[in-house]
């Protein structure tokens, strides 16, 4: 099967990869000031990101590092806009490589799929099932092992030219979430163990379709080994459902050792076996077989962003267009939920003096 993929370099340099792979890492931020002092001398830029991939003389930046809490706290990096372009320019060329070999219910960073595809997926078994095991991967992205994405990489692609570019851009992450991590020894590990190179920057398109390649080899154990019909992952969450609590728990045990070779763990507190009756709290819901209960951290949330975007309109920031945009998103985000009278709540707030306008309403 690599044999196919052994000539990929030079599509992968080319002056139209780079140019389309430049317009996806600019869409809704070209009036940034870095994406804007790339596209000024934009021929320039690309010619030189050619010439450094041909002589495989490129070199990743540096990474801005931030904290959000979205509810967890966690770590972005950000890559500097021209290491952006490479990476949709990999992207552009390997990904529809391993596309074909993942599985339909894999939801995260794919074309076509997204969260309410997942809750809909979600919500459909619980009709069907009366028990479901929700799985946690503990700290997935700092405990992605390099040597192993590796292996996986270049069992698909065998182009020499195409693993030095993955390679360089995993060098690059290696340490950014060191602090991230809580050190794992696995079965037959050494204290040199602590010393292997490991981790994803959050925040790379490179990263989030590394963790869907890394994940396939579970999605690939779960529905080869175990035969669950009944499965769906979205990033490191996932759903197992079954007619058997004693056939959930089996398959939980079946898949903390599977990942130990992964060199991952699931989060204890968070993956466990009950009955679908309960709501399985699953990306901002609670699903329920009849309905389903948007979380209140996300109301709660929206309503903060809601009173600072009314500060930033007062100051000049943003205009009404942008708050009846963010708005608009949120509430198009709730109605996938029975939420219709939090969404009357929320915004039939008074408006403070100066702004009116309208809101986007609450259908």
């Amino acid at each position: 099967m690599a044999k196919q993929y052994d000539n990929l370099y030079p599509n992968l340099c080319s002056f139209t990869n780079l140019y389309w792979a430049y317009r996806k890492a600019a869409k809704g931020k070209r009036g940034q000031p870095p994406v804007a002092a790339f596209e000024y001398d934009l021929e320039a830029n690309l010619f030189q990101l050619q010439v450094e991939l041909n002589k495989q003389t490129y070199h990743p930046g540096a990474y801005d590092s931030f904290y959000i809490r979205d509810p967890k706290h966690r770590l972005i990096s950000a890559a500097p806009f021209r290491d952006r372009v490479v990476h949709h320019t990999l992207c552009n060329l390997i990904e529809p490589i391993f596309e074909r070999s993942f599985i339909g219910d894999s939801y995260a960073n794919r074309l076509g799929k997204g969260t309410h595809k997942a809750l809909d997926r979600a919500q459909g078994w619980t009709k069907n099932y009366p028990y479901v095991l929700q799985c946690d991967i503990r700290q997935f992205f700092p405990s992605i092992d390099h040597a192993i994405l590796q292996g996986i990489l270049a069992r698909k692609i065998a182009d020499p030219q195409v693993i030095w570019l993955c390679n360089q851009i995993l060098d690059s992450g290696a340490g950014v979430l060191t602090a991230e991590y809580d050190q794992v020894f696995f079965p037959g590990d050494t204290l040199f163990a602590a010393n292997r190179p490991r981790g994803l920057p959050i925040g790379n398109l490179t990263s989030q379709f590394w963790g869907n390649v890394y994940l396939n080899e579970l999605d690939q154990f779960v529905k080869r080994q175990l035969r669950a019909s009944a499965y769906l992952r979205y990033v490191d969450d996932f759903l197992l459902f079954s007619d058997s609590k004693s056939q959930l728990w089996a398959w939980k045990d079946a898949i903390r050792a599977f990942l130990f070779d992964l060199r991952l763990t699931l989060h204890a507190g968070r993956s466990t076996v009950y009955p679908v009756l309960t709501g399985i709290p699953f990306l901002g819901f609670r699903i329920y077989p009849t309905h389903r209960r948007l979380k209140r951290y996300s109301g709660v949330a929206f309503s903060r962003r809601l009173r600072r975007a009314y500060r930033q309109i007062v100051r000049g920031e943003i205009n009404k267009a942008d708050l009846d945009a963010r708005v608009k998103g949120w509430v198009a985000h709730a109605q996938h939920g029975n939420t219709w009278g939090l969404r009357r709540s929320l915004l039939a707030a008074p408006i403070p003096p100066g702004i009116g306008g309208d809101r986007g309403g609450v259908a």
